[in-house]
């Protein structure tokens, strides 16, 4: 794709061709883990299912690790572009292929050499440690290819090829979702089986992904003899990517640290919450696909010193989001029952989840703010702004407000922590973000 998209198409439409795709992408992805979660339920094994919830968090961390490479190689990548440095841009895409492979492949040998040790960390008993390891085995020999499928895909955006990135991450889950089924159940694989489906739907998005690369991308390079660079751009490149991969790490502390409080106020709690917060996540999803699906449009005009079309580009993206997340609270705080419900029927959760969904949409328009602002300073490569964020809102900030919540208002603090914790970030976001701007301006006079 010319660069056209990113320096003379109307900001409107530059920014949705980006964008629309990564949401797409986004909710097919929700839709995935759904059903990779109702068919490991369908066993019947609560042991299996366990096992499998058990090891989950490795997945995560898998996730956290591509966005090293992926976010922090794009955010790079975008403003050398914008700069007109293409072949140091093509040098960065290669270097970051193969260090997120060299990267998957040391994740295995370590997490096999001590898998007894972490499993055991993660809370595997007598019970359920069969079924842990035979998940955990499976997705940790398939590291190398889930850790290098987060490259290409944020790497093509780069060029404007947000619907091929799209369609790795669609292929990508619908063969694990077609594949769940026959190894689950039909093979009997059960929670190997899960895992396996998993890796091999990766494995088809890599393909997908290198071919793309091979024979259609013009700026971007997989070649083995491109990805020699500068040292110099090491650190920058992991200036970036560490705070990015730090903020996938930090949900899932948030959400322990979340259920460890709710758990003093009964485990009905704990699965009150964990309904609202399946639903709460498809809302964020969405909002996250439009922010981050902008981020090589503010990357490449901060790169190329172009500061009007980067600041309409932040004033559209900034407004966007706030009327999306305005739109999403009011329709889920009405129909909070009922997605409740189908969920499950018990009038007791349903009563609980839709209050707990609902106390969450009270951060909405925060969480936007804090959104756009991550955007921006990793587009911009502001290392500090983008680590500070990374560590507020589901850490700092909110271990901080849950405590003094839970002592000042008991289950009900614990409720409205996470919207107070949006409040606070968000400031904090728009503190930095006018901050940065101000010496952009003043930088380019």
């Amino acid at each position: 794709m010319e660069d056209e998209l990113f320096e003379k198409t109307p900001v409107h439409r530059a920014y949705f061709t980006l964008a629309l795709p990564v949401v797409f992408g986004m909710v097919i992805s929700v839709v995935y883990n759904m059903v990779d979660t109702y068919f490991i339920a369908g066993t019947g094994n609560t042991m299996l299912v366990a096992g499998v919830s058990i090891g989950a968090p490795v997945f995560t961390l898998m996730i956290a690790l591509g966005d090293i490479f992926g976010l922090g190689g794009s955010s790079l990548v975008s403003r050398l572009f914008g700069e007109k440095r293409d072949e140091e841009g093509k040098r960065i895409s290669a270097f970051c292929f193969y260090a997120a492979l060299v990267l998957g492949v040391a994740v295995t040998v370590v997490m096999l050499l001590f898998q007894q040790s972490i499993l055991t960390v993660l809370g595997a008993d007598a019970d359920t440690y069969q079924y842990a390891a035979d998940y955990y085995k499976w997705i940790v020999i398939g590291a190398p290819f889930i850790i290098l499928s987060f490259t290409p895909s944020n790497l093509l955006r780069t060029e404007g090829y947000a619907k091929a990135s799209m369609v790795g991450t669609v292929l990508g889950s619908v063969i694990n979702i077609i594949l769940d089924p026959i190894f689950i159940s039909v093979l009997g694989l059960g929670a190997a089986g899960a895992a396996i489906a998993t890796v091999l739907g990766n494995v088809a998005a890599d393909g997908f992904y290198l071919w793309f690369l091979l024979h259609k991308s013009r700026k971007l390079s997989v070649l083995l003899k491109d990805a020699r660079i500068e040292w110099a751009f090491i650190p920058q490149i992991l200036a970036i990517g560490i705070p990015a991969s730090i903020t996938n790490l930090m949900q899932s502390f948030g959400t322990a640290l979340l259920n460890r409080y709710l758990l003093l106020y009964g485990s009905d709690k704990v699965a009150a919450m964990g309904i609202a917060m399946k639903v709460n996540l498809i809302a964020v999803l969405i909002m996250v696909g439009f922010a981050f699906g902008g981020q090589p449009l503010i990357g490449y005009n901060y790169g190329a010193k172009n500061n009007k079309r980067f600041k309409q580009v932040l004033r559209f993206a900034y407004l966007f989001e706030i009327g999306i997340a305005g739109v999403l609270t009011v329709v889920i705080c009405l129909l909070a029952p009922s997605l409740i419900r189908l969920f499950m029927k018990e009038q007791q959760i349903v009563d609980m989840g839709s209050r707990m969904l609902r106390c969450q949409q009270i951060g909405m328009v925060f969480i936007a703010i804090v959104l756009v602002s991550t955007c921006t300073f990793q587009a911009a490569g502001k290392a500090l702004g983008a680590l500070l964020l990374s560590v507020s809102r589901q850490g700092v900030v909110f271990a901080v407000v849950l405590y003094c919540a839970n002592r000042l208002w008991g289950c009900t603090g614990v409720l409205v922590s996470q919207a107070i914790s949006d409040f606070l970030t968000a400031a904090l976001a728009a503190a930095l973000c006018v901050k940065m701007i101000k010496e952009i301006e003043r930088q380019r006079k």
